[in-house]
């Protein structure tokens, strides 16, 4: 989902800070919304683990260029189940920003764009979670089909961000069409893998619920209700 240099640039790239600025309006709800719940100590823990673990997937989980953007196995819903929406949202924006700063800095320049990409998706995933995932149900006990669809919205909002990108930066040309045609079809296959690691991870979750439950390192929703 890192969107190549050069497809946005110049004046156009004015708009992306203004989309940042709203992802970040985003971010901070959904942090203010764990810190109320849980606590700032609770938040802080899982926002640091988020962060690592979405450099891990961004560095050193295959990773390839495919048309105006590159497919990466970010895994945001696991993120998401495992640590909660707003540790998730700063550990999308950190780990990127740690990426570009010290491996990738010829992505900095497409920072607000990148990071709008991930972290709209993720609001979405937050709202759409609260309707398919009943108050009753911990996390542990997540099926399938809504692990699914969980993948499907964030998964499908990257590719439409990155297509919305590509069309504001370069246009409805053959060529553009084409490369955003390829990227969404690959990134997509995502979505076959992503919903496989989150129940894998809940499960694993599940096994040391011993361990983990009732500690800052997971979200309170992994083993208990709404």
């Amino acid at each position: 989902m890192h969107i190549e240099p050069g497809v946005v640039y110049g004046a156009k790239m004015a708009l992306a800070v203004g989309t940042a600025a709203a992802s970040a309006v985003i971010g901070a709800k959904l942090a203010l919304d764990t810190i109320r719940q849980d606590g700032p100590v609770a938040f802080l823990t899982r926002s640091v683990l988020a962060t690592i673990a979405v450099f891990v997937f961004f560095e050193v989980l295959p990773h390839y260029p495919v048309g105006v953007s590159e497919v990466h196995l970010i895994l945001g819903s696991t993120i998401f189940l495992i640590f909660g929406a707003g540790p998730a949202a700063i550990g999308l924006a950190g780990g990127l920003l740690i990426q570009g700063l010290f491996f990738a800095p010829y992505d900095l320049p497409q920072y607000f764009i990148n990071v709008t990409t991930l972290i709209v998706p993720l609001g979405a995933v937050s709202l759409l979670a609260k309707r398919i995932i009943p108050a009753k149900t911990p996390y542990v006990e997540v099926s399938y089909a809504q692990a699914l669809a969980l993948s499907t919205a964030y998964q499908g909002g990257i590719v439409a961000w990155v297509a919305f990108w590509a069309f504001y930066g370069q246009g409805f040309g053959a060529e553009n069409l084409a490369n955003v045609a390829s990227f969404g079809g690959a990134y997509m296959l995502v979505v076959l893998i992503e919903p496989l690691a989150d129940l894998a991870v809940l499960a694993a979750a599940k096994t040391g619920a011993s361990l983990l439950g009732g500690t800052a390192l997971v979200n309170r929703r992994v083993y208990s209700p709404a």
